[in-house]
């Protein structure tokens, strides 16, 4: 893969992926297609066991980039979101449940185990002769005449003009290239594990809104559903301590016990809740993609979704910038900033906005939210276009 600039300068690769989640397997295939000498740094991890739901056109991205194929087949559509206000609050929503059919589509998004879609991810990399898979986690970056080098924990050093930082909230890459983030960590963490129910979901997302936030079951395939369960970062780490009894009747509990016995199918898994902006997603030949660039409360299925339309709109800057200048990876770092800049910032600006409401208990809040359900209920145009925006903020 060894290369060569003008300058004489030599590199190992076009490009360097770090990071060995979802958004960082995504861009390194989706990179290596485009025809890329790719190097991808992935250090072995634990399996993720959340799941992910993926709006409508967070699924055509996956077709578009030649990801996923057939994605009812890995994964679980979500045909209706039932919204509950389950709160002790002066004004309370009235329940609603909204239909995919209404937009004329067969649903709003598909339900993955995030563990699936790595696999998958991964899978459509396995035959790339151009995309060399290293299991080792970068130390140390630095730029010289426009070609940045990277240490690794095993010791070796590799280089390349494009660096893309898919490392997480911690983001190695974003502190080393300077670029600045602004961070919230929130009072709330989110326990999230896998159930068995005895009265299925089919295919209806449910959401009960609490004081301390929503507690979220998806669909996940027959009697099976993933739980999403935001509260206080205390009351949750003293809940996943207790014995699967305990934690499985207070999960029927706040459920309402709607959906009869609950059995926990995995471990409980608690994850503290952070919002995070990054100044810029790109500069000096280093893009910033997912949570190196953007992270907030999981709310409104924006997370992964936000990141594989960061994946989208760096190959479209790939594919419109020639390779034959020496700042080549400069010209798509800056490039990419601008095509995400306003993405970002509404979508992260709505999630947290969202969030915050969802935990205030002034009068006039409760107001607001309780006329937002009503109006989303009562009126079509309102709801149609509501959802349009929830599935596709960039739209």
């Amino acid at each position: 893969m060894s290369q060569t600039t003008s300058t004489g300068k030599s590199f190992s690769a076009q490009a360097i992926v770090v990071g060995a989640g979802l958004v960082g397997l995504a861009a390194a295939t989706a990179l290596a297609k485009t025809g890329l000498e790719v190097i991808h740094l992935a250090p072995k991890a634990p399996p993720d066991r959340r799941t992910s739901a993926l709006m409508g056109p967070s699924v055509t991205i996956l077709k578009d980039l030649d990801l996923v194929q057939n994605p009812d087949e890995l994964g679980t559509p979500l045909k209706k979101i039932r919204i509950i206000d389950a709160t002790k609050r002066l004004i309370r929503a009235p329940e609603a449940l909204f239909d995919s059919c209404e937009l004329g589509e067969d649903a709003f998004g598909v339900n993955f185990a995030n563990a699936k879609l790595s696999s998958q991810f991964a899978g459509q990399g396995k035959n790339l002769k151009n995309l060399k898979k290293i299991a080792a986690s970068a130390t140390r970056l630095e730029r010289k005449d426009g070609v940045w080098t990277i240490e690794l924990s095993n010791h070796a050093t590799i280089s390349a003009p494009l660096i893309v930082g898919a490392d997480g909230k911690n983001s190695l890459v974003r502190r080393t290239s300077g670029i600045a983030a602004r961070e919230h960590r929130y009072k709330q963490s989110a326990l999230v594990c896998d159930l068995e129910l005895e009265i299925p979901l089919n295919g209806v997302s449910v959401e009960f809104h609490y004081e301390n936030g929503p507690f979220t079951l998806v669909p996940a395939g027959g009697l099976s559903a993933n739980l999403v369960w935001i509260d206080n970062d205390q009351n949750l780490q003293k809940l996943k301590s207790a014995s699967r009894a305990t934690i499985r009747n207070a999960i029927e509990e706040k459920s309402q016990n709607l959906y009869g016995k609950i059995a926990m199918k995995s471990a409980s898994f608690v994850f503290p809740l952070v919002s995070l902006e990054a100044e810029t997603a790109g500069k000096d030949g280093v893009v910033l993609l997912g949570e190196a660039a953007h992270a907030f409360p999981p709310i409104g299925a924006q997370g992964l979704n936000l990141g594989l339309r960061d994946v989208a709109d760096l190959i479209k800057s790939i594919k419109q910038t020639t390779q034959d200048t020496d700042n080549w990876a400069e010209t798509i770092s800056y490039d990419y900033a601008k095509r995400r800049k306003r993405d970002i910032a509404r979508t992260t600006i709505m999630v947290n906005t969202l969030f915050k409401s969802l935990l205030s208990d002034m009068v006039p809040a409760q107001i607001l939210r309780a006329g937002s359900i009503w109006a989303l209920k009562t009126i079509s145009p309102l709801r149609k276009k509501a959802f349009r925006l929830g599935m596709n903020p960039a739209s």
